[in-house]
């Protein structure tokens, strides 16, 4: 370990993010990327973007962007707040709002940067776990706490949560920040969005990484009332005053106004999810119900190590959680049919070997 770093960077344990390699024929269902491409109408207007403007800087209040998710939200442009990918919302948050007195709350299988960024911002924290069929329940969040994280769909799992349960987690805790991240919500959950304007405590956090196919632009946002994004704002210009350029701006405001294409994308998302479930059910795989793009799965007769294993010699690429409770699952994104298809040979060839 280098003698020149402080002591937070030995400290830390960095989130590892999904393998990007270079395979030949790969089947890539690691990393929960959309397998259809951005809005035409958003690769347009970065490519216009893309012009002798580039030497100015960009609008860092990303005003037209603001207004345009403030439209397609029902919400008010004050009440939005944009940064690099929903994971800089995120860091920007713990930051903000969730480091507080009390420990912050979160369940034991969710997405793996919320204990990282704990660690970062020395925010205390305590897991929930959840219950045998790896569903949150918010009745087990009735204990003392600081503030409260929740992905809705959870991820891994993929499970989602309903607008109800989370209206109630809302009114049991009025008087602490809660968050709830909202990645995979396009393909089938409930927003809480519609929550916000009678809690002044929620903060509701989306990507354009996943249902706008937009991973390579790096553009997120939250949505609450004023007063957390005012919170938010405080954070982000004592960090990075302008956090997304002239060409994220330009191509996320366009993929929003693209209303028609991002339903469409979505729809034959959550069709493909369930065909690849159907498939996967066949070959006698557990598959958790998911509101994602990805379905999480395990196989009675081999191990999820061995089952990623042998999919990779496959050049089929899913992503395995080598903890406790989620060993046997394999976490797999939604592909094309032809992905699907390539998937679906592949394990079947890998249980024929058992």
């Amino acid at each position: 370990m280098n003698p020149l770093w402080s002591q937070l960077a030995r400290e830390l344990s960095p989130y590892v993010p999904g393998e990007q390699p270079r395979m030949a024929n790969l089947v890539k269902l690691n990393t929960n990327e959309s397998p259809f491409g951005p809005s035409p109408l958003a690769l347009e207007a970065m490519r216009v973007a893309a012009a002798d403007t580039l030497r100015l800087y960009p609008d860092p209040e990303a005003t037209e962007l603001r207004e345009a998710l403030a439209a397609h939200h029902g919400v008010q442009p004050e009440q939005v707040f944009v940064g690099n990918g929903s994971d800089e919302v995120l860091a920007h948050a713990f930051a903000a709002l969730l480091k507080q007195a009390k420990p912050l709350l979160y369940p034991d299988i969710t997405y793996s940067f919320y204990p990282v960024w704990a660690q970062l911002f020395d925010v205390s924290y305590e897991t929930v776990p959840l219950d045998a069929d790896l569903r949150i329940r918010t009745e087990d969040y009735r204990r003392p706490a600081g503030s409260i994280v929740i992905a809705n769909p959870n991820a891994p799992t993929g499970i989602t949560l309903a607008r109800s349960a989370i209206a109630q987690l809302l009114e049991e805790h009025t008087d602490i920040p809660v968050l709830i991240d909202e990645a995979y919500v396009d393909f089938g959950g409930e927003s809480a969005v519609p929550l916000i304007a009678n809690h002044p405590n929620l903060l509701v956090v989306q990507t354009m990484s996943k249902s706008r196919a937009l991973a390579g632009l790096r553009v997120g946002y939250a949505i609450g009332q004023a007063g957390l994004i005012e919170a938010l704002r405080r954070v982000k210009d004592s960090f990075n005053s302008y956090p997304l350029g002239r060409i994220a701006q330009a191509g996320a405001t366009a993929s929003v106004r693209d209303d028609a294409y991002f339903r469409q994308s979505c729809a034959r998302v959550i069709a493909g999810r369930e065909a690849m479930t159907q498939a996967l059910t066949k070959l006698g795989f557990s598959v958790l119900p998911s509101g994602a793009n990805f379905v999480f799965a395990r196989h009675s007769a081999v191990g999820g190590p061995e089952l990623a294993a042998g999919l990779r010699e496959r050049a089929v690429l899913v992503r395995h959680f080598n903890k406790p409770r989620t060993a046997p699952y394999l976490r797999i994104t939604v592909g094309t049919e032809a992905d699907t298809q390539r998937l679906i040979g592949a394990a079947a060839e890998v249980l024929a070997a058992v």
